[in-house]
């Protein structure tokens, strides 16, 4: 049943993208591990944790697109749900360093010691059991969510002042972690990982577990989008995106229907930051800087928002642009963004995949339109005949 559900209404080049996440799951990771270096078809592990970090971003973007592209909601503050994500997975692996720290404290993490604490903290307690972790990797980003959706929605705050107090809570939050006295390690974060779940996180083979796990986890929250948007619900989604007040006439709650959106696309947000941080090895403060997550609508925009797998695209290209620029042109990477930001605007105002798909529905409306007006004049020539 729950099969049916998610496959129902799936698109086909949603469905070919699903497949391709999938196989890169099982290839990536194979030809890592069972290629010598020497051979042609060899991604090394440097390449393979770079563009897990992509894919990250891509799960990021997707969720952003849940929210603006299919609801109308631009939220400028989904780099807090993702940070959020990124700190608890943080905490369950400071929590398994134990006596390997630089101070040998079995239970609290160095930054703790270095800072006199007595005794580990309340909301750390927990984050030493890995299903404990990951459930607070959905629940916090979730509960954000749904605490400030709950006021903003039943407000009707709109627009423009949604966007900017979405912000100003990222904001607020990238104040609060850089506090040392917040626990959470202030403006250096939590950084030298040792093991998950009992592995090395500089083993390849974690690596190769982490690249996989971050497809198949884009992959299935690409699965659950789709089916969101194809279902009844999603059309009731489109129709607030296009005129709330019409739904609201009709009877609907929008309110719920925004909050359910907002809290289903934070909680995707939250775990493509428990996937991102061990492979990059390490979360600051940094992570909730608003302008993290002006980069996230970029990336959507790019792609083609209310496509779903056009924000996947725009965050794997504009990532691989700006790896390419920051290392040969630093200095005009940012302007060079800008201008990519500019360009969409003004040239490509439906994205990549958005203007592909507008111009395959072109072509094939005008193929019927021929088809069409040949049958018509086949049958006036045989009436004509007659």
């Amino acid at each position: 049943m729950i099969t049916q559900f998610l496959l129902r209404g799936m698109e086909r080049h949603v469905l070919a993208v699903f497949v391709i996440l999938a196989a890169l799951a099982v290839l990536v990771p194979a030809s890592n591990l069972l290629l010598p270096p020497g051979h042609p078809l060899h991604i090394p592990t440097y390449a393979m944790s770079l563009f897990g970090k992509y894919l990250c971003y891509a799960l990021l973007a997707l969720a952003l697109d849940l929210v603006w592209g299919y609801c109308g909601i631009l939220s400028l503050g989904h780099g807090a749900f993702f940070a959020l994500g990124g700190y608890a997975m943080g905490m369950y692996l400071m929590r398994q360093i134990g006596t390997r720290g630089v101070y040998g404290d079995p239970v609290l993490p160095d930054f703790m010691v270095f800072l006199n604490w007595k005794e580990l903290p309340w909301f750390w307690q927990g984050f030493d059991m890995f299903w404990f972790a990951m459930l607070m990797v959905l629940v916090v980003p979730g509960l954000l969510a749904f605490v400030f959706g709950w006021f903003a929605f039943r407000s009707r705050v709109n627009g423009v002042y949604l966007s900017i107090i979405t912000q100003a809570m990222t904001y607020a939050l990238l104040l609060a972690f850089f506090r040392n006295d917040m626990g959470f390690g202030g403006n250096n974060g939590l950084t030298d990982f040792k093991d998950i779940l009992g592995f090395s996180v500089q083993a390849p083979g974690t690596r190769a577990a982490l690249f996989a796990a971050t497809a198949l986890f884009l992959a299935l929250c690409l699965l659950i989008a789709s089916a969101i948007v194809s279902s009844k619900f999603g059309k009731v989604l489109i129709g607030v995106r296009d005129a709330e007040s019409r739904v609201r006439f009709l009877g609907y709650r929008v309110e719920h229907v925004k909050l359910f959106t907002f809290v289903v696309s934070a909680m995707m947000a939250g775990i493509a930051g428990a996937l991102f941080v061990p492979q990059v090895g390490i979360i600051n403060p940094g992570e909730f800087a608003p302008a993290n997550s002006i980069e996230v609508v970029i990336w959507t925009a790019v792609g083609g928002r209310g496509t779903l797998i056009g924000p996947i695209i725009g965050a794997v290209l504009v990532n691989f642009g700006k790896s390419v620029l920051t290392g040969a042109f630093p200095e005009i990477w940012l302007f060079a963004l800008g201008g990519l930001f500019v360009a969409v605007t003004l040239f490509l105002p439906k994205g990549i995949v958005g203007t592909v798909q507008s111009h395959w529905k072109a072509r094939k409306d005008l193929k019927a339109a021929r088809d069409a007006q040949a049958g018509v004049d086949s049958d006036t020539n045989i009436q004509a005949a007659e």
